[in-house]
C-alpha cells in the first residue's frame, strides 16, 4: 500500500489528484476502445483526451501525459515510429525554428526590451498602444512565422513583468529575485493583478494580430507554404489572391481591437498602472545613465542581427531555423558571451515547447493511419460546386480549431490538387478551393490554441502563468475576435472572393494555369 501511495504521489508530480486519475483512466479505457469497440472511435478519443491535456496546460505541461498517451497509442498499434518520424522531417522546418529562433530572440532581448519601454512610456493610451502591438505583429507575421513574433512579444513581456515584480518586492533593477514568488509583495497585490491584465491583453492582441498577418503572404504560416507550391503561386499572387479575404479581415480586426480595449471587453481595458509607468520610466532613466559604449554597440549588433532577419526571412535566403541559428551566432560573437551555460539559458523557453511538438505529431500520425478525417474530405469533394469554397472554409475552420492548421491545410490541399489531377475540379475552381483552405485555416484557429502554434507557444511558456493566462481564460479573450475573423473571413470569400479574382484576371495581374 505504501509502495501504490508513493507511486500516485510520484506520477506527474504535484498534479491534483483528479488529474493524475483521469490521465490513469484514459490509459486504461484507450485499448479497451480500441480492440473491443472500433479503432476509428478510439482515434477520436485520443484527439479529445490530448485537447484536454493541453487545456490543462497550467495543471501539468502537456508533455508528460501527451507524450505517456502518444507511446501508449504506438505500443497498441494506432501508428507506428516510422510514420511518427516521417511526420517531424514533414515539419522539420519547424522544429529547427523552435530550436534556434527562439533562442536567437533571446539574444536580442536586451534591443527587445529597450525599444518596447521605449513605445510604452511614450503611448499612454492602451486603445493606441494594443493598436501598436496588434499592427506590428501583423506587419511582422506576413514576413516571419507567428513563433518567431510571439516568441519576442513574450521576451518583452517577461522583460516588463520581470523589472516591476522586482522593486514591488523591496528589490532593486539589479537583483537577481524569483519573479514566479509573489510572497515578499504585500501592498502592491492589487496593482500587479492589474498589471497582469495589461500583459495579457496585450499578449492576447499580438497573438491575434499574428493570425491577421500570418494569412496574408506564402511565408507567414507554414502550410500557406505548401498551399502556395501545389498551386504554383508566387510571393506577389498569393498576396493578390487571398487580399479580398485577408485585408477586409485586417480592418475588422483592428476595429474590433480598438472596441474591445474601449468597452473593456472579454477581459481587455486593463490600463497600465500609474505606479507600473513609474518603475519603467525609472528603469529606462537609469539604464540610459549607467549605459557604456560597449553596451550601445551591443545594442547595434542586435539592431543589425535584426535587419538580418527580416531580410533573410523575407527573401527565403536560407531556412528560418539556419537564420535563427546566425542570429544566435552574431549576437553571442560581437556581444562578449563566450560561456556554454550562458548559451544553454537561451534554450530553456524553446526545447520543451519542441519536445511537445513532437509528441504533437505522433497525434497526427494517428489520424492520417486510423483515416479520422476522411470522412469529412469526402463528403466536401463530393459536394455541389457551389458549395464546394463555403465547406472548405468551415471544415478547415472546425478542424484548425482542434487540430494543428499546419496539418489539416496540408491534407485538404492534397486532396483538393488529387481532385485536380482527376479531373474532379478544373483549374479555376482549384485556386479558389486553395484560398479558402488557407484563409479557413489561418482565421477560425485563433479559436483555441490547438490550432494556432504560436497561441500553443505561449500558453505553454513560462510567462503565461505569471500572467495568470490559462487556456479557458485564453480561449474566452480569443472570442470576439474569433467571431468577427471568422465571420467576415467567411463573408468575403462568399461574396468577394470570386468578383475580386475574376477582376485580377481581366486586368492580367495574375493567371489560370
Amino acid at each position: 500500500m505504501k509502495n501504490l501511495d508513493a507511486f500516485f504521489k510520484n506520477f506527474l508530480g504535484n498534479s491534483p489528484e483528479w488529474y493524475k486519475i483521469a490521465i490513469l483512466a484514459f490509459l486504461i479505457i484507450n485499448p479497451l476502445i480500441y480492440f473491443f469497440i472500433s479503432e476509428f472511435v478510439a482515434g477520436w478519443v485520443l484527439v479529445a483526451e490530448f485537447i484536454f491535456t493541453l487545456a490543462m496546460a497550467l495543471k501539468c505541461y502537456p508533455l508528460q501525459p501527451g507524450g505517456l498517451l502518444a507511446i501508449e497509442a504506438v505500443a497498441i498499434g494506432m501508428t507506428s515510429p516510422h510514420h511518427i518520424k516521417h511526420e517531424i522531417v514533414a515539419n522539420f522546418d519547424v522544429i529547427l525554428l523552435l530550436m534556434f529562433m527562439v533562442a536567437g530572440i533571446y539574444f536580442m532581448k536586451q534591443l527587445l526590451l529597450y525599444a518596447f519601454t521605449k513605445l510604452i512610456i511614450a503611448i499612454h493610451s492602451k486603445k493606441i498602444l494594443s493598436l501598436s502591438f496588434c499592427l506590428s505583429a501583423a506587419f511582422l507575421s506576413a514576413f516571419l512565422d507567428a513563433l518567431t513574433v510571439i516568441a519576442v512579444i513574450i521576451s518583452v513581456g517577461v522583460g516588463f513583468y520581470g523589472v516591476y515584480h522586482k522593486v514591488a518586492s523591496g528589490n532593486s533593477f539589479e537583483d537577481s529575485t524569483d519573479i514566479t514568488n509573489d510572497d515578499k509583495i504585500a501592498n502592491n497585490k492589487a496593482i500587479l493583478e492589474q498589471f497582469r491584465g495589461f500583459l495579457r491583453s496585450l499578449l492576447m492582441h499580438a497573438g491575434v494580430g499574428s493570425a491577421l498577418g500570418g494569412v496574408m503572404t506564402m511565408v507567414g504560416e507554414p502550410q500557406n507554404l505548401i498551399i502556395a507550391a501545389q498551386a504554383e503561386w508566387g510571393f506577389g499572387e498569393f498576396f493578390l489572391r487571398v487580399s479580398p479575404i485577408s485585408i477586409t479581415v485586417l480592418l475588422c480586426g483592428i476595429a474590433t481591437c480598438y472596441l474591445v480595449e474601449k468597452y473593456k471587453l472579454f477581459g481587455y481595458g486593463d490600463r497600465l498602472p500609474r505606479k507600473v509607468w513609474v518603475v519603467l520610466a525609472h528603469y529606462n532613466i537609469q539604464k540610459e545613465q549607467k549605459m557604456t559604449q560597449q553596451d550601445r554597440l551591443k545594442l547595434a549588433v542586435q539592431a543589425l542581427a535584426g535587419v538580418w532577419l527580416i531580410i533573410g526571412l523575407a527573401l527565403h535566403l536560407a531556412d528560418v531555423g539556419l537564420i535563427g541559428l546566425t542570429i544566435i551566432i552574431i549576437c553571442t560573437a560581437f556581444c562578449g558571451i563566450n560561456d556554454e551555460h550562458a548559451l544553454g539559458k537561451s534554450f530553456q523557453e524553446s526545447l520543451p515547447f519542441t519536445a511537445l511538438l513532437v509528441v504533437f505529431f505522433s497525434v497526427v500520425a494517428v489520424i492520417v493511419d486510423l483515416k479520422l478525417f476522411d470522412p469529412i474530405i469526402q463528403l466536401v469533394l463530393a459536394a455541389e460546386k457551389d458549395s464546394q469554397l463555403a465547406l472548405f472554409y468551415v471544415f478547415n475552420g472546425l478542424l484548425s480549431s482542434i487540430s494543428d492548421n499546419v496539418f489539416v491545410g496540408t491534407v485538404y490541399i492534397n486532396e483538393a490538387k488529387s481532385a485536380l489531377l482527376s479531373g474532379a475540379i478544373d483549374r479555376s475552381q482549384f485556386d479558389l478551393i486553395a484560398v479558402a483552405i488557407n484563409t479557413g485555416t489561418n482565421l477560425p484557429s485563433v479559436a483555441t490554441p490547438n490550432g494556432q502554434a504560436a497561441f500553443l507557444f505561449l500558453l505553454t511558456s513560462s510567462f503565461a502563468p505569471l500572467i495568470r493566462l490559462s487556456y479557458g481564460r485564453m480561449v474566452y479573450m480569443a472570442l470576439p475576435y474569433t467571431i468577427v475573423l471568422s465571420v467576415v473571413g467567411f463573408l468575403s470569400m462568399e461574396f468577394l472572393l470570386q468578383p475580386f479574382t475574376q477582376l485580377l484576371l481581366d486586368w492580367g495581374w495574375i493567371v489560370t494555369r
